[in-house]
């Protein structure tokens, strides 16, 4: 069988992780130029990206609003409309189940009280890359979370968007679908472009390097929610894994994109050329093998540890967007492992079945920045804002009194003067 996998060493493996910048500097340089354009010019400048790089035709709406988003929902056919339904309902689900998981708290400070609030923000941006396929999922995955975190009006961007698309954000319950893509959708979503498309003060969702390379350039005016680059997948298995099961979860991987990386740790030596075979045969009969055997020949690595100390240890380092576990202990395993997008415990838990809506999100960070960050959740629409009230200044004494030494310290004598005059006299 042909060598799909890289042999790749346990002690080589800390060298792989990523040392790829999530943007490379030319194509920041070149999106920077279209942001800026966009943030002058408005809209005129989106429609003539949009045009000069086939997004638009010449008459074709930038924005499509809820009446036509919903027209193309009820043309589906009913099997499609109630999959789209269904999926969103699930991962509705788990994103209110997230949004209750944060309560708003009072907690008593010398004095008075001081409470935490959370609010979503006010207007969201959901990218749905436009590829050559439609990314339904991904519309679903972006906007129904973006509606459970309460934010009030949400702006789905997908370039060329098939009639499914529009369906899914119909389904999401966007209010808008701006029918761009690139650096320009970006910096449209962030600026502003005319009336129906106000600039979001959260961008969020996967996309090709442009526009990561624009989420990067808007961030700190707008919230985002991570720099996402090529997809992986690491299957940590051992000798009770099923060969034909592991090359087949990998092929799913492989067949997102030629750059995806598929990866196999196990501590059962024997279970790489049995998944090789398995690639070979499963490949031959795959409408996707040219991708997916680029993608493998590409980022395909295989590690031998021997044992499972050392298997996890190499999960580890990796920190992969997605992580299967199939392995005996498959729960003992998944509890040490440290580092990951989402994790898929045990040989049902295929990652597919989560990408395509059992409930938490397939937005997840990439080349070892799970290290630093989650996945899309509710939490990337909302502020954990605070405040205070104090009613009993005498009881506030002594949070005068330290405010004042503090400003004091810090050469601040404007402070210190604003804080004495909460001082009772008696105090001194």
């Amino acid at each position: 069988a042909m060598a799909y996998l890289k042999r790749v060493a346990v002690e080589d493996v800390g060298s792989l992780v990523s040392q790829v910048e999530p943007v490379d500097p030319k194509t920041r340089d070149a999106a920077s130029i279209i942001v800026e354009d966009v943030k002058k010019n408005g809209r005129e400048a989106v429609m003539r990206y949009g045009l000069k790089f086939g997004d638009l035709k010449p008459n074709q709406p930038l924005v499509l609003k809820r009446p036509a988003l919903k027209a193309a929902f009820e043309a589906l056919p009913s099997n499609q409309q109630e999959l789209l339904i269904r999926t969103a309902k699930r991962i509705k689900a788990f994103a209110v189940a997230q949004r209750n998981s944060v309560k708003e708290v009072r907690v008593p400070i010398p004095g008075g009280w001081a409470c935490q609030k959370v609010a979503p923000v006010e207007v969201a941006g959901c990218y749905a890359p436009g590829g050559r396929f439609p990314l339904p999922s991904s519309v679903l995955m972006t906007a129904v979370t973006a509606v459970a975190a309460g934010v009030k009006h949400v702006v789905v961007a997908s370039p060329r968007p098939a009639e499914i698309t529009k369906a899914a954000a119909h389904v999401a319950g966007a209010d808008a679908l701006l029918a761009v893509g690139g650096a320009h959708a970006i910096a449209a979503l962030a600026y502003g472009a005319g009336e129906d498309l106000p600039a979001c003060h959260a961008i969020v969702g996967p996309g090709n390097r442009w526009v990561t390379a624009a989420k990067q350039l808007v961030a700190g005016r707008v919230t985002i929610d991570m720099l996402a680059g090529p997809s992986e997948l690491l299957v940590l298995a051992d000798e009770s894994a099923n060969p034909a099961v592991v090359a087949s979860d990998l092929l799913a991987q492989a067949e997102h994109d030629v750059v995806a990386i598929p990866m196999l740790v196990t501590t059962h030596e024997p279970l790489v050329a049995k998944v090789e075979r398995e690639l070979e045969a499963q490949l031959a009969k795959l409408s996707t093998s040219k991708t997916a055997s680029a993608s493998l020949k590409h980022g395909g690595i295989a590690v031998v540890c021997k044992d499972m100390a050392s298997a996890i240890d190499c999960a580890n380092q990796l920190a992969p967007e997605h992580l299967e576990v199939i392995t005996k202990d498959d729960e003992k395993v998944a509890a040490q492992l440290q580092h990951y997008g989402a994790l898929f415990v045990g040989h049902n838990a295929a990652e597919v079945l989560g990408d395509y809506g059992a409930g938490p999100n397939h937005t997840l960070p990439t080349g070892g920045t799970a290290r630093s960050t989650g996945g899309l959740s509710v939490f990337d629409f909302l502020r954990m804002r605070t405040w205070m009230k104090l009613t009993d200044l005498k009881a506030s004494q002594q949070l005068v009194l330290d405010s004042m030494a503090l400003a004091k310290l810090e050469g601040l004598q404007g402070h210190s003067k604003s804080a004495q005059h909460r001082l009772i006299k008696s105090s001194l």
